[in-house]
């Protein structure tokens, strides 16, 4: 399967993209793994006329946004990102009305539609970065409340109105469970993600970004690390740093919808032209404005 991927990878003149969290199997198909920032900017910028990006679909709509010239392709239509589904173009536009004041910034985990009235996007690599270098005061944060309330420690400056959405995968995890996988792991140092509770974050010793994470592991000294985020990133860790000791804060910390792509996925993609994503001219216009704003300031 993998020998016809790269086959037909090269006769299609494709580009595979993959996020830390897909499966091993995936990643070991792709061209370039990343976090969404990376992938966004890899996207923009890639040859090939076919974008594969094995993710969720919002990334597939980001790479259509910067590459509307390429083909692009979801391998499996049914990834999707439940945090992305709590806010609504519908809905944004009814509170941007109550904050009229209020710069809108827009985490990448969003649809285009989204985008499109947003002022500017973020990931979590860079909302702090971003939220930082917006003149106004009243910044309308949307959709992640986790992310939200963190730039918002870093940032005392300003007035963060938070939308209530978040990442399942990440918010599920509670104080208590954190003390309890850190006492047993005793020896252990903690690093989160900014999507989980401040509540987790508190008992942090680092806190990133996937990437971030995933730099930090290779750069600290600690041989025992316990990972506060996607499984996907510990499966990568312990391949990359068999030397070093890796654990998942929480078992049930996986994102069943970036489980879903698979190889079968990729391979029926490429052979058979399944899955492009389109994005309505208009919209995608307005989207990669807020998009390309981020891109300049981070």
């Amino acid at each position: 399967m993998k020998k016809e991927i790269l086959r037909l990878k090269r006769e299609k003149n494709a580009v595979i993209l993959a996020h830390h969290y897909q499966s091993l199997a995936v990643k070991e198909v792709a061209d370039f793994v990343g976090d969404s920032l990376e992938l966004s900017k890899i996207a923009s910028k890639v040859d090939e006329s076919r974008i594969l990006l094995c993710g969720v679909h919002f990334m597939a709509e980001t790479a259509k946004i910067l590459a509307p010239q390429k083909r692009v392709f979801l391998p499996n239509k049914e990834a999707g990102c439940p945090m992305a589904d709590m806010v609504t173009a519908e809905r944004l536009a009814e509170m941007k009305i109550q904050y009229p004041e209020a710069v809108v910034v827009t985490y990448v985990n969003s649809s285009a539609e989204v985008k499109a009235i947003s002022d500017i996007c973020c990931t979590s690599s860079n909302a702090v970065k971003i939220v930082n270098s917006i003149d106004a005061k009243q910044i309308l944060f949307v959709p992640d409340q986790n992310l939200g309330q963190y730039v918002q420690s870093l940032c005392p400056d300003k007035e963060i109105v938070l939308w209530r959405g978040f990442c399942p995968t990440h918010h599920r995890v509670t104080a208590q469970e954190v003390d309890a996988r850190m006492a047993e792991f005793s020896g252990a140092v903690l690093f989160a993600h900014p999507e989980c509770r401040p509540e987790v974050l508190s008992r942090a010793d680092f806190i990133g970004s996937t990437a971030q994470i995933i730099t930090a592991c290779e750069e600290s000294g600690a041989m025992e690390i316990v990972i506060g985020t996607e499984q996907g990133v510990v499966d990568t860790l312990r391949l990359k740093h068999p030397e070093k000791t890796f654990h998942l804060l929480d078992e049930a910390m996986v994102c069943k919808n970036m489980k879903k792509t698979t190889l079968e996925d990729i391979y029926y993609t490429l052979s058979e032209d399944r899955g492009e994503i389109f994005v309505d001219e208009t919209v995608s216009k307005n989207a990669y404005g807020a998009i390309h704003r981020m891109m300049e300031r981070s």
